[in-house]
């Protein structure tokens, strides 16, 4: 008995000791740091986006809808800008870093596209790709909001919170079409 719990409990360190991560090297050392790799990485994302969101717009078949990712094309292109300052305020070069996450749901929205008749299905198989990246984007802005508050970055904070506003609005704005019978009609 006493060599079966000695044999788990050394199991137990192993799988313990399996799931602890070496940190990169020049790996974030502080909120500071881990605030600036988190504005490269939603750099990254918006400027992929504003390559992304013509093809979306194109390809969607109602009227409010490209309106609505029109105006998010506008706000893309002013949250690039405010990106921009926040590198300003900590004083760094604005660099962008290759977002993952983004890069999957951008793929997704493509795969939506091309899985779908041009019409009420492929316009909500393009909301529900648009209202994802929308939720990666607000959860990103939310959490560098908090980091700016922490860090007293109130340049950063400011603007990081317009941004959150819309990209708050612009999901708001998906769901409305989405509910006001676009995905009955796709039915």
């Amino acid at each position: 008995m006493a060599t079966t719990a000695a044999h788990s409990t050394s199991t137990r360190a192993t799988k313990s000791d399996a799931a602890k991560v070496k940190a990169k090297s020049g790996a974030a050392k502080d909120l500071a740091d881990l605030f600036e790799d988190g504005l490269k990485d939603i750099y990254w994302a918006e400027k992929e986006l504003l390559k992304a969101l013509p093809k979306m717009q194109k390809n969607a078949s109602t009227a409010d809808l490209q309106q609505a990712i029109e105006k998010h094309i506008t706000e893309t292109k002013t949250h690039v800008k405010r990106l921009e300052e926040c590198f300003k305020a900590i004083g760094k070069k604005a660099l962008a870093e290759k977002c993952e996450a983004m890069e999957g749901l951008i793929e997704e929205g493509n795969s939506i596209i091309e899985e779908t008749e041009k019409g009420y299905v492929r316009d909500a198989g393009i909301i529900a790709a648009a209202q994802k990246v929308e939720h990666y984007e607000i959860a990103t802005y939310g959490t560098l909001a908090a980091f700016a508050k922490v860090l007293k970055d109130k340049i950063s904070l400011n603007l990081l919170l317009q941004t959150l506003e819309e990209e708050k609005n612009c999901d708001e704005t998906l769901s409305t079409i989405a509910d006001t019978n676009l995905n009955t009609k796709a039915k």
